[in-house]
């Protein structure tokens, strides 16, 4: 079977990295399984892809905090680099003849560049299936339903798709009724829980003696995802672990993010080397395994990096992101009953308020690390039991055309 993956990203790291945790899940889970991965994602290269799994890069777009398009890397125009990127993916669909779809977050994919492709599928690949995947929450009510109003999003779901999945729980938030999906939308709609990481590749007592973390010393780790809009939480969190350094053994590691400009990853840097209990790297690839060797987190909510510290129970202070979108800040709002997860919002954070909040993370040791029963973690195997269903359809299809005398097919 043949499943192409569209993941727009235009900021951070979130899109790319959730789908490639769905797409190395289906890869081993369903045999036969190749998957082409088409993104605009600048980091896709850094990221280990297993065999059965190979990637088109689109040439790159970016989002201001205003919510504008810009273009990341070209001397085009944003029209002439949708454009491209448009082209690009009807060309690799009319070649590659999928046979199921996945479309990340966005219907008619950014800027509309999905809909010629979508078209093309509906009138010359009518058994290919198209599925749409959204994260749990898109954006606040407000913002959110004028935005798929005005684009048209609610038609482009009931037109094209097949499937509607939603990476999260109705309990957490119910895209059906926050969004008003219509009637016959809803029916398309399979809520199939959270996104749970895989064991992490290195232990952790591996990687604490990588770290060179002591015995009795703590490990904080510091992450912003991408990193790209960052800097207010990274250097409050260097000024905290300072504080908290004069008051125990405790070493930090600051995963800037690789989309922290390098004027701002200068001034961390500037910043770690004052205080001897703190480090910086700049990216890397097993985000699962510096997380499991820590003994707290302080972290956005995104939405992987939430998956992540729920499957590992991992004690954190999450400081979300409230633009442009209220994504963030609504997911940590609603997980706020999870007993391991301290919430300060951007505009209290202050390095005195994280350093207080730190100590009794730290302090509060192994008690009541448990995920509530609303967590559901099972999205990767009900996603796969459902491929795993069109793989055996795709088969039989097959091997009737296979079967087809020349004379009925010419037919």
């Amino acid at each position: 079977m043949r499943l192409l993956v569209y993941s727009h990203d235009t900021f951070g790291l979130g899109n790319i990295r959730r789908m490639l945790a769905i797409c190395e899940h289906l890869q081993a889970a369903i045999p036969g399984l190749s998957v082409l991965i088409v993104s605009g994602s600048p980091m896709l290269q850094s990221f280990r892809v297993q065999p059965g799994i190979d990637y088109i890069k689109l040439p790159c777009l970016k989002r201001a905090e205003s919510g504008d398009l810009g273009v990341r890397f070209l001397d085009l125009g944003v029209e002439q680099i949708v454009r491209l990127r448009r082209e690009l993916i009807l060309s690799t669909i009319v070649s590659f003849e999928p046979d199921v779809v996945l479309v990340d977050k966005k219907p008619d994919g950014l800027a509309g560049e999905m809909e010629p492709s979508l078209r093309y599928i509906k009138c010359h690949l009518p058994q290919t299936r198209i599925m749409l995947v959204l994260r749990d929450i898109l954006d606040a009510p407000a913002s959110t339903i004028p935005a798929w109003t005005h684009r048209g999003c609610y038609n482009t779901v009931q037109w094209y798709y097949d499937d509607v999945i939603v990476l999260g729980t109705r309990q957490i938030f119910d895209v059906c009724s926050e969004y008003r999906f219509p009637k016959a939308m809803c029916t398309k709609v399979r809520f199939c829980g959270y996104v749970a990481r895989g064991v992490p590749n290195r232990s952790r007592e591996e990687m604490r003696q990588q770290l060179g973390v002591a015995q009795g010393e703590e490990l904080v780790l510091v992450t912003t995802g991408g990193g790209e809009d960052g800097l207010h939480i990274l250097s409050t969190a260097v000024e905290a672990l300072r504080q908290v350094s004069r008051k125990g053994r405790i070493q930090g590691v600051i995963v800037a993010g690789p989309e922290l400009a390098s004027e701002r990853l200068r001034q961390i840097y500037a910043l770690a080397r004052s205080c001897a209990a703190v480090r910086v790297v700049d990216f890397v690839d097993d985000m699962m395994s510096y997380m499991n060797s820590a003994d707290a987190v302080i972290s956005m909510a995104g939405y992987n990096t939430i998956c992540e510290l729920l499957t590992l129970g991992k004690r954190t202070i999450v400081i979300p992101r409230v633009k442009p979108v209220e994504e963030q800040r609504i997911r940590a709002e609603r997980m706020a009953h999870v007993p391991f997860f301290r919430p300060i919002l951007p505009d209290a954070l202050t390095p005195e308020l994280l350093a207080n909040v730190l100590l009794e993370q730290l302090h509060a040791g192994e008690s009541e690390i448990n995920v509530p029963a609303p967590i559901d973690l099972g999205a990767l195997p009900r996603i796969a039991a459902m491929l795993a269903a069109d793989a055996q359809r795709c088969a039989h299809d097959r091997f009737e055309f296979g079967s087809m005398p020349l004379t009925e097919m010419v037919a």
